[in-house]
């Protein structure tokens, strides 16, 4: 008989969804790899951050179950179960960890900003590419968006400026010319 059943129904019910979650965690992650699309994925990785999710729910609920069942085992069982839990704990986090890893490589890996690419039927790419980004990497996109702009707005008014000047000294010296050309037409 399963260990865990021995204690609670309820706990090896949820070992068991956890345990079918790292097995479709291990199986979409290597599926991942394979896949070459960008947009694809982001999906599957998203898929895979729901997974996590519900994995993490799950070992918070197991945490739960184990504190309910303390008063009523040994302390071996009890140090059983939180060795599980912690196992449970250490796995998900490897998958985190997998997933952070991917996530860094696949935002190396977009060839289009979020903003800028070509005028036709950019439009639903950029909503793919924005739905996979955090709020705070949107955010983070956004305030850099506006510090480009912000310089090349500078660029724009040196460039105006420099222009102004080359107009101002440009017209000093045709007047200076004109100057020194009247005076040496009076003088002869």
């Amino acid at each position: 008989m399963d260990p865990l059943a021995a204690v609670s129904e309820e706990l090896a019910e949820i070992d068991g969804q956890v345990a079918d979650i790292f097995r479709a965690l291990s199986n979409g992650f290597q599926k991942l790899e394979k896949i070459k699309d960008v947009n694809r994925q982001s999906r599957q990785l998203e898929e895979l951050t729901d997974k996590m999710r519900e994995c993490k729910r799950l070992i918070k609920e197991f945490d739960r179950e184990v504190k309910e069942t303390e008063r009523r085992t040994d302390a071996n069982t009890h140090k059983m179960l939180n060795e599980k839990k912690q196992s449970m704990v250490k796995e998900l986090n490897s998958y985190v960890a997998l997933k952070k890893q991917h996530q860094s490589n696949l935002e190396n890996n977009k060839r289009v900003d979020l903003f800028d690419g070509p005028s036709e039927g950019f439009g639903e790419e950029n909503v793919l590419l924005a739905s996979s980004m955090t709020n705070q990497q949107l955010i983070d996109r956004g305030n850099h968006m506006m510090n480009e702009t912000d310089q090349a707005i500078d660029r724009a008014k040196k460039v105006v400026q420099d222009t102004v000047d080359v107009g101002t000294e440009t017209a000093a010296a045709l007047k200076a010319q004109v100057s020194i050309k009247k005076y040496q037409h009076h003088s002869n």
